[in-house]
């Protein structure tokens, strides 16, 4: 189901997020909305080179920048730390949180996330969309299984509004509690 098209011809396209990733026994599981092109054509989460993400995670966690995706992925799973998308699947134009089809999207299966990952004891939300469609469509009961929720500042570069360091600064802080 996953197709990357350019945004330019302007339709809307179907995606699907990629299978979480969880090694260990995680406590902090952040999650993002759904992978933008560049993510999708890469097959690797926050691969667009502006996305502030991976800047921010090397900061926090003394990766080394130019560090493989599998490495990287390696470094966070050892800091207790998942990474997932609420959706598993929507339609949308371009890459844009905003363009997502409401009528499209189809939430991943929480209950089953939580229930494998005891540990879990905080969710960290990239994002006022992520946060929005998990507290819309996830229900009540699996949402209340985890103690802690947040929402963090997107690293996406649409949400260019704050600046870097003041992303850093909050990220640094949720993943230090």
């Amino acid at each position: 189901m996953r197709h990357a098209i350019s945004a330019a011809t302007g339709q809307a396209f179907a995606a699907q997020c990629f299978a979480p990733v969880v090694a260990g026994k995680p406590r902090i599981l952040i999650l993002g909305s759904m992978p933008g092109q560049a993510s999708l054509r890469a097959q690797q989460y926050y691969a667009h080179p502006r996305n502030a993400f991976w800047p921010i995670m090397a900061h926090v966690f003394a990766i080394a920048p130019d560090l493989p995706y599998p490495a990287r992925l390696q470094i966070l799973q050892g800091h207790g730390i998942a990474l997932w998308d609420v959706l598993a699947s929507c339609e949308r134009r371009g890459s844009l949180d905003a363009d997502i089809e409401a009528d499209s999207v189809v939430v991943n299966d929480f209950a089953g996330l939580f229930a494998g990952c005891p540990g879990l004891a905080r969710v960290l939300f990239n994002g006022a969309t992520a946060e929005h469609c998990f507290r819309r469509h996830v229900d009540s009961q699996t949402q209340a299984s985890i103690a802690h929720y947040q929402r963090l500042p997107s690293t996406s570069p649409a949400h260019a509004g704050m600046p870097f360091a003041e992303k850093l600064r909050q990220w640094q802080v949720a993943l230090s509690g």
